[in-house]
């Protein structure tokens, strides 16, 4: 237990807060900038395999160039004697594991909610070319006001260098391993879409799906088994939600979401559908089961039982009493006709049809009534009429009116994805038109790409409705949270600098009696300024306090040895001890630097973790 003791005259550990099968994570003071930090140590069983320590500081290097607002900060990564660390940001709270322990089942939208912050954290670590390939709630931070936060990225690449049957090494995570993974393969991003997917359904269910006596035997369910359908567990489970869960846990790879962005997608459309109140889900009884018969061009009414035919006699009389009322009625319509005065035609296009009905009736006229679809004329209005408006007429013509329904409704197809001139021409073959054209970026849609659409697809429209879209500028300059450099020395910044694709500004020197020189004690901009790559950063240096201060070459050449070596000054003085050089060479380059310090100063050169040469001034 490292508690009571300070690494590098800076961290001081305060009490173990977590562990697992790798390290130990403790809640440390650092004492130069005095703030909270988490300072997670190795296990002292694996400092001794050298291979494992250059995997350790290589992942944890690579984990500091990933900053966003769902990863936990990597501030410093350091080694005081044998101990090997890494001071990352201090979340005060619990892990989404206890939180379901807790809580049991979550509620579906805070599910969805907690699975979207991590889908966003995967997503910008994935766009960094880092698998974390330990998803697991163990893994989840839950924050203040329900911000989610994800930690332990690059150590769990270097976990799976270990073997199945060393004890700890997966016993936490083989709950949440893929299938892939748990028969020794490479991790990608599918595996921590389906590392995702499980924890998604342990939230949900309040359990994870496989369980077993032994690491191995849960294994070879991922491998083996398909997972009980989480709605049996949960009824509350959407079935798009659930959809969503078991595509994330394919057994195959290829059968998972293509991305991470992908999933993202399909949780905000479950969201969205939440959020509208799930009247997009259907009841298991809006559309029984029912047996119907065919119903087509070939369908036949059923036949009736034959009636028994009439005498000859009862035919011959039915004939004449037809025969007898044609003649009377046409007597009395022609004669009738024939006594009718002449009326002119009321106008009464564009009118209402009640109007345009009473109207005629007052006329002495009769109305027939059809309707049609008109852009000019409003629905129930009169388009058109015949005999036309001013025709001489006699009492009783009927006229026909035409009756506008409106415009003619025409479904909006879907431009998604579509080049902008490719959706111009299917808009205009519905008989529609593009109304405002709307940019933005994004990276999953192509450059010229429909992203949206208003109104959006399978609505109805109007003919000649214009259709508002929005395309896709491609990607966006990635922006992020400015990690905070104080207190890190120039030498080790510029490293970090160039992974995070950042710009070395001005660098102002300042007198200090806080800081020992060449530390950072400012930076513009601030910790925590959203920036984009490319950006530049400016810094103010501290020169120390001035009095005292010594200067000192330290010249040296690279042994034989590996193609590429790590090569660390170490400086102690009055100030304390600091890193003020940490690059990697090639055998054979010639070191030439000069180091500043005030009173007694110790330089040691460590190459590959190993002193090296060792001077007072």
């Amino acid at each position: 237990m490292l508690v009571g003791k300070t690494l590098d005259k800076r961290y001081e550990i305060l009490e173990c807060i977590g562990g697992g099968g790798m390290a130990e994570v403790y809640r440390a003071q650092d004492m130069l900038l005095d703030r909270p930090v988490a300072v997670k140590v190795l296990r002292s069983q694996f400092t001794g395999d050298d291979q494992f320590v250059r995997r350790f500081r290589h992942e944890a290097q690579a984990a500091a160039r990933v900053s966003h607002p769902h990863i936990v900060n990597i501030y410093d990564v350091g080694k005081d004697g044998d101990v090997y660390y890494i001071v990352m940001e201090y979340i005060q709270g619990e892990t989404l594991k206890e939180y379901i322990q807790r809580n049991k089942k979550l509620p579906v939208e805070e599910a969805v909610s907690i699975a979207l912050q991590i889908c966003e954290a995967l997503d910008h670590a994935h766009q960094n070319n880092l698998i974390h390939c330990d998803i697991k709630p163990h893994n989840i931070l839950m924050g203040k006001g329900g911000r989610v936060k994800v930690t332990d990225f690059g150590i769990a690449r270097a976990v799976t260098s270990a073997t199945l049957t060393q004890t700890g090494t997966i016993i936490g995570s083989v709950h949440y391993i893929s299938p892939e993974q748990a028969k020794g393969g490479l991790a990608s991003v599918h595996s921590d879409i389906y590392s995702l997917g499980v924890v998604l359904y342990e939230m949900l269910t309040g359990d994870v799906p496989f369980s077993g006596e032994s690491p191995i035997a849960i294994a070879l369910k991922h491998l083996q088994e398909e997972i009980v359908p989480p709605a049996q567990l949960n009824p509350d489970i959407p079935p798009m939600l659930e959809a969503v869960i078991l595509k994330a846990v394919a057994k195959e790879p290829a059968k998972r979401y293509p991305a991470i962005t992908s999933m993202m997608h399909d949780l905000e459309v479950v969201q969205g559908t939440l959020r509208e109140g799930d009247t997009r889900r259907l009841a298991k009884g809006d559309f029984p089961t029912q047996i119907l018969p065919p119903i087509g061009p070939t369908s036949k009414p059923v036949e009736q039982e034959p009636k028994p035919k009439k005498g000859r006699r009862g035919l011959w009389a039915a004939v004449l009493l037809l025969l007898l009322a044609s003649f009377t009625v046409a007597f009395m319509v022609f004669g009738q006709f024939w006594s009718l005065e002449d009326v002119i035609v009321p106008d009464v296009a564009g009118q209402p049809v009640a109007v345009a009905q009473e109207k005629l009736l007052a006329a002495g006229l009769k109305v027939s009534i059809g309707y049609g679809y008109s852009a000019n004329v409003p629905p129930n209005h009169v388009i058109s009429q015949s005999p036309e408006a001013g025709s001489s007429v006699k009492q009783s013509r009927t006229i026909n009116l035409t009756v506008s329904k409106g415009t003619e409704a025409i479904l909006i197809p879907d431009l998604r994805g579509l080049q902008l001139r490719d959706a111009e021409i299917q808009l205009k073959n519905a008989g529609l038109a593009l109304g405002k054209v709307d940019e933005q970026y994004t990276s999953d849609v192509p450059q010229g790409a429909v992203v949206n659409q208003n109104p959006r697809a399978a609505s109805q429209g109007s003919k000649g409705m214009m259709v508002d879209v929005t395309v896709s500028k491609g990607p966006a300059p990635r922006k992020f949270v400015l990690p905070d450099f104080r207190g890190s020395t120039l030498a080790s910044v510029r490293t970090q600098l160039d992974s995070l694709k950042l710009k070395l500004g001005n660098v102002q020197e300042e007198a200090n009696d806080q800081f020992p020189a060449g530390v950072i004690i400012a930076q513009n901009p601030e910790a925590g300024s959203q920036v984009e790559e490319g950006g530049t950063i400016n810094f103010t240096v501290s020169k120390g306090v001035g009095a005292g201060l010594k200067r000192a070459s330290v010249r040296f050449q690279v042994p034989e040895g590996a193609k590429r070596q790590d090569v660390q000054i170490v400086i102690t003085d009055s100030n304390g001890r600091r890193t003020v050089y940490d690059d990697a060479h090639k055998p054979g380059d010639v070191i030439d630097r000069t180091v500043e310090g005030t009173g007694t100063m110790r330089i040691q050169v460590y190459i590959n973790g190993t002193l090296y040469k060792d001077q007072t001034v």
